[in-house]
């Protein structure tokens, strides 16, 4: 592998090889989308790198992100019901330049806020075909759902729920984001027991504190990321970064070094979770088997 900076390896990703990296969350608020996008950033310089977004248009960031850069009108250009090709999925995508060289692409909802819903696939087995086709190899899915809640009445109700979906679909890393404050720590703790009673690989599971404002974490947040880091295979702090705090993700070119310096360990975290899990370098992916999504009407 190549040297990063001269301290770290570059995690890189073969033809044929897809990391899948679901970021969750435990409630709203938690930063779960800018981690994404800037797992996008870091990760693209490993291979083809995209975001899923899977959120509704109007609950979602991403469509005022990508404003004015998509080709299409995004997902609502796919048709659920018909085969899609590369080129159509590629086409659809809204194109992103990162901080080096290496760009990545989101795929989202790209239309007025005023069109009908569009009616997304709840499965995540579908959201993977759907990346499987669009050939990427670093896919950064931005869920919607609250883990703890899901794990909790999937139990009940006896189904798989999204959480145990995500986390069972091939090579699968995933990130759960919180934010670095009393509330969002005591939801993280929640979320994690919530996981280890369920048998959910937290062995496998990078947690993301997001800081909420400049300055050291307060002493309760610090003590509890070791009880984490303890119980996952890493926790890591994102700062405040003031810039994405004004204008979100439109500018990743302008991160700042303390950001930056932050995305490196993120993508270092990731990878050394998939190595010890599968080993390296990691296999080839699997191609997914067809899956049927049904078509509400409108």
């Amino acid at each position: 592998m190549r040297e990063r900076d001269g301290s770290s390896d570059v995690l890189e990703l073969r033809e044929g090889v897809r990391l899948l990296l679901p970021v969750m969350a435990a409630a709203g608020g938690s930063g779960r989308s800018t981690v994404a996008g800037l797992l996008a950033c870091g990760l693209a310089e490993s291979g083809r790198a995209a975001v899923l977004d899977t959120s509704p248009r109007l609950a979602s960031p991403w469509p005022a992100w990508t404003a004015g850069q998509e080709a299409s009108s995004g997902l609502a250009s796919l048709p659920p019901d018909r085969p899609l090709t590369r080129s159509q999925v590629q086409s659809a995508s809204a194109a992103y330049a990162g901080p080096g060289d290496a760009g990545w692409q989101v795929l989202t909802d790209g239309r007025d806020w005023h069109s009908p819903p569009l009616a997304l696939p709840q499965d995540p087995a579908a959201w993977y075909q759907l990346a499987a086709v669009g050939g990427w190899q670093a896919v950064i899915a931005d869920t919607t759902h609250p883990v703890a809640h899901d794990i909790l009445v999937a139990r009940c109700e006896g189904r798989l729920g999204q959480t145990r979906s995500w986390c069972d679909l091939p090579y699968a890393v995933p990130v759960l984001c919180g934010a670095a404050t009393a509330s969002g720590l005591h939801a993280l703790q929640q979320t994690v027991m919530a996981m280890q009673a369920e048998g959910l690989p937290l062995q496998r599971t990078v947690v993301v504190l997001v800081a909420t404002a400049n300055g050291r974490p307060p002493a309760l947040v610090r003590a509890g990321a070791t009880m984490l880091a303890s119980r996952t295979a890493a926790v890591v702090n994102l700062p405040h970064d003031p810039d994405i705090r004004a204008h979100g993700l439109r500018r990743t070119t302008r991160l700042n070094s303390r950001t930056r310096q932050t995305v490196r360990r993120l993508v270092d975290a990731v990878r050394d979770a998939a190595h010890v899990t599968w080993g390296e370098p990691l296999p080839e992916a699997p191609v997914p088997a067809p899956v049927s999504v049904a078509v509400p009407a409108l």
